[in-house]
């Protein structure tokens, strides 16, 4: 009799045991509270330290500047010091630009020699004063830069056109700093359109408090009063 209940089919295997030879993996246990802390502190002092030798940098360098600068021969002192003083505003240096009064030319007295005078209604000054309409008197002493332009619309037939920049130190004396000459043929001339010539002239005077310039012509009657044609100016270098 062939027994049904039989099978060819072998059974599940058996799962091996684990033996004293294998290794069992563990999770590692987390760092403890006490090991963070320290990692924290470590930190704060790192950054502590770099916070003041920043600090200490700063003042070592502020310091070595401030004796550096102490310690500068008096050459380089004062080339630092003109330096600074040219990057100053130069609003306040003492100038003067004059222009002549065009009412002159109709007074009486224009035919002889004389000083210029004027206009101060359309010129500008700054730091420096006046005295009867021809003569700028400086405030401020220093080292000027002067600058004179005469025009001429008529010549002189017997002399040479002339101006002169006088200064004058006191009220007795008087000494010409600077002059200068132009042509102008007197015999030819036209009516209908004048002839003209400037004298110009500049000079760098080292002045002091007191001292007076003024413009000298030797026939106010020849100067040519139009606008801008015979200026004077003045600035402190």
């Amino acid at each position: 009799m062939i027994n049904t209940y039989m099978t060819s089919m072998a059974p599940p295997p058996v799962p091996p045991r684990l033996s004293g030879s294998h290794t069992v993996l563990i999770p590692a246990p987390l760092p403890s509270r006490s090991h963070s802390k320290s990692l924290i502190w470590f930190l704060v002092g790192v950054v502590m330290l770099h916070l003041f030798l920043s600090i200490g940098g700063f003042i070592y360098l502020y310091h070595y500047d401030r004796m550096l600068s102490i310690q500068l021969p008096s050459g380089l002192q004062g080339e630092a010091a003109l330096r600074s003083s040219e990057k100053q505003d130069t609003s306040n240096r003492a100038l003067a630009r004059m222009v002549v009064d065009q009412r002159f030319r109709k007074s009486d007295k224009k035919s002889a020699s004389g000083y210029l005078q004027w206009d101060f209604k359309h010129s500008d000054l700054r730091g420096i004063g006046y005295y009867r309409n021809s003569w700028l008197t400086i405030q401020q002493p220093g080292d000027y830069y002067v600058n004179s332009r005469v025009t001429f619309s008529k010549g002189d037939s017997e002399r040479p056109l002339v101006s002169m920049g006088k200064l004058r130190t006191d009220d007795k004396g008087e000494e010409v700093v600077m002059q200068a000459y132009c042509n102008l043929d007197s015999n030819n001339g036209s009516a209908l359109i004048p002839r003209l010539c400037t004298a110009t002239q500049s000079v760098v005077l080292t002045l002091k408090k007191g001292n007076q310039l003024s413009v000298w012509v030797q026939n106010l009657s020849l100067v040519n009063y139009e606008n801008e044609a015979t200026t004077f100016w003045m600035y402190k270098m």
